[in-house]
């Protein structure tokens, strides 16, 4: 299979895993450019991309404006924050007039759920979808799994657990979808408040102890907690979060193997990970960041070779 079966990426639920495994192998093709001294290559010199966010982002932003960079694609950044949103412009007149400057895709983050959905229906042009509320991105979840796929080998039978504020995670539920779609065995660990009731009837596993989840995983993909996200308190302190859920070097090396430690990031040290964790030989976060960019790069290659 050399090309999608979708026209946008709105979520990783869209896809099948051929998709996910000619991303990949894409992916490992850009890789070798980025890391080349002349990290650019000319094939969407003929693509116009918009960058909109109606919610704040560094490094998603930032690792999609330098992923369509390196395609040569002609890049235009939109934050809505300083836009006529604000004076009450709809999502829908905001995207046609960017469209009427003749854009072919447009990767958007969105407070709402399902924004990018409603949007592909009403625009001509390929949607990616960079975080839509509390429910999926897409980018995050591919870059993740192909990060253990460059560390472990394979994703097929590998422990994962997902640990932290599922809840109101949109990193976990795209993850979720990506590792059962390849063969993973997934758990979630957090406080029974930060886990959604339905959790289970997407085939994952739950576990409350810590510990027991870090001696079953293979890897822990450790999430923040999304202050800005917490209309009430889920847990009573921030302290004893970290003391039940926290992972530190001397947790880390009591275990009897070891395990592979992410982050989609920001990471909040010293409440999910302390610092000597985050940046320990067993954590590969850096490595995520990288990987982001490549990831980018061919979801965009791959969908503008779909425009016509």
């Amino acid at each position: 299979m050399s090309e999608l079966s979708v026209k946008h990426l709105l979520g990783i639920k869209y896809l099948n895993e051929s998709d996910i495994q000619l991303i990949f192998e894409t992916a490992d093709h850009f890789k070798e450019v980025i890391n080349r001294s002349i990290k650019k290559v000319p094939s969407l010199r003929d693509i116009t991309i918009a960058n909109i966010f109606f919610e704040n982002s560094t490094r998603t932003k930032l690792s999609f404006e330098l992923a369509e960079k390196r395609l040569s694609a002609d890049v235009l950044n939109f934050s809505a924050s300083q836009s006529s949103v604000k004076k009450g412009e709809t999502l829908i007149d905001t995207v046609n007039n960017i469209l009427s400057m003749k854009v072919d895709m447009v990767v958007m983050r969105h407070p709402n759920p399902g924004a990018g959905i409603f949007l592909s229906k009403h625009v001509k042009a390929s949607i990616v979808n960079a975080g839509d509320g509390a429910h999926e991105h897409p980018t995050q979840a591919l870059l993740d799994s192909y990060s253990i796929r460059e560390k472990l080998g394979d994703v097929a039978g590998k422990n994962v657990v997902i640990v932290g504020d599922i809840l109101h995670s949109r990193v976990a539920l795209s993850n979720i979808f990506a590792l059962k779609l390849q063969g993973a065995n997934v758990k979630v660990c957090g406080p029974k408040t930060l886990l959604p009731k339905y959790i289970e009837s997407l085939g994952v596993g739950v576990e409350t102890n810590l510990r027991k989840a870090l001696d079953w995983c293979d890897v822990a993909n450790m999430l923040r907690i999304q202050n800005e996200r917490l209309d009430i308190s889920y847990f009573p302190t921030t302290r004893e979060y970290t003391q039940q859920f926290g992972v530190n070097k001397k947790l880390l090396d009591s275990l009897d193997k070891e395990i592979v430690i992410m982050h989609p990031g920001p990471i909040n040290r010293g409440v999910e990970i302390t610092s000597d964790v985050a940046d320990s030989k067993q954590s590969i976060i850096l490595n995520q960041v990288e990987n982001g960019v490549a990831i980018r790069m061919a979801v965009i290659y791959l969908l503008a070779s779909k425009i016509k």
